[in-house]
């Protein structure tokens, strides 16, 4: 149910349309965003993680690549450009401090399973399982591999995946700095079996969202950067437009053959 009241006005930067900012009110909480996008299995939220949380529900799993505080910004990575010139992101702050150990907390506290990207930088328990991602990037000042915390009962797991500007492994078109690769956001959600609702509270480019879809997980995100928000809510719609590029086609039925009983032999 929705409250009546409206807080505030914006307009989105993108589509030029108002949005306002919507509360639900779900049993005693109230649920508080700027937009709210439900495409197929996904339900997108525009807002600040913090305020959502709390008021959304329970999930098998959290996987999410929060801000690490290390202001991975567009003068950054234009500085590393060598073979081509380095892709515009436009002004991007976001970076400037990490997630906060509330928002950590958060995480934990609505989730059974939680895979963190970034994880060595927050304090977060020991863990006997993190997943590693080596990004095989060459001779530069990027990190060779990087490291997402778990809670999983397992053993260190990696997965080599070339993503080193230009020359890197798969086709995505990257729309945000620091954006993961579809597959190994893939490879995380394979090392939690039976998992139905994932949450992502910093969905960024919505590549976890793509990899939901393709496995068939309903995926809630949450982002609070109005371009990010809409260029993930248009990555979503055009990655269900491509229903085979989640399902391989049915195989066509074989013919049925006929066999005589008498001699054992199959009818032509």
């Amino acid at each position: 149910m929705e409250a009546k009241g409206v807080v505030s006005l914006d307009c989105c930067p993108i589509y030029g349309f108002s949005c306002v900012v919507k509360r639900e009110v779900l049993g005693a909480k109230v649920m508080t965003y700027k937009r709210k996008e439900v495409i197929g299995g996904c339900t997108l939220l525009l807002g600040d993680c913090e305020s959502i949380m709390p008021t959304i529900g329970q999930f098998d799993l959290v996987l999410t690549d929060p801000p690490y505080g290390i202001d991975e910004n567009d003068k950054k990575i234009a500085s590393r450009g060598k073979l081509a010139a380095p892709k515009d992101y436009g002004v991007v702050d976001w970076d400037k401090k990490p997630a906060s150990p509330e928002a950590i907390a958060l995480i934990r506290e609505i989730s059974q399973h939680q895979i963190i990207f970034g994880g060595n930088y927050f304090e977060l328990p020991p863990s006997s399982c993190w997943l590693v991602w080596d990004k095989q990037n060459g001779s530069n000042d990027f990190a060779d591999c990087e490291l997402a915390w778990t809670n999983l009962k397992k053993a260190v797991r990696r997965v080599h995946w070339r993503w080193n500007g230009m020359i890197r492994k798969g086709d995505d078109v990257r729309i945000h700095p620091t954006q993961k690769p579809l597959g190994v956001m893939e490879w995380c959600l394979t090392h939690v079996p039976n998992v139905t609702a994932v949450l992502d509270p910093y969905l960024g480019s919505g590549t976890c969202a793509v990899a939901c879809i393709k496995a068939g997980i309903e995926f809630t995100g949450i982002e609070k950067n109005e371009q990010y928000f809409y260029a993930a809510c248009d990555r979503i719609r055009k990655a269900y437009d491509q229903p085979d590029f989640f399902v391989s086609p049915p195989e066509k039925p074989k013919p049925i053959e006929q066999i005589d009983l008498l001699t054992g032999d199959t009818a032509a």
